[in-house]
């Protein structure tokens, strides 16, 4: 897979372009990029966190 073309929908549906050039973009594009990219890392850290839950119940399980 290419980084280039992984896209991701924002809230306000617009993608973001992981490594595209950011020189066509204008300040309030740029602040908006931002916020998509801050709820996506908060999206995939409570996943991470769920899945570390789920490791650890099922570590539980087998141990005893």
């Amino acid at each position: 897979m290419d980084w280039d073309d992984v896209r991701q929908p924002s809230s306000s549906g617009q993608q973001v372009i992981v490594g595209e050039t950011l020189e066509r973009h204008s300040v309030d594009e740029l602040q908006q990029r931002i916020k998509t990219l801050e709820a996506e890392i908060e999206r995939v850290r409570q996943e991470l966190e769920t899945k570390r839950q789920h490791e650890a119940r099922a570590a539980s399980v087998f141990k005893t």
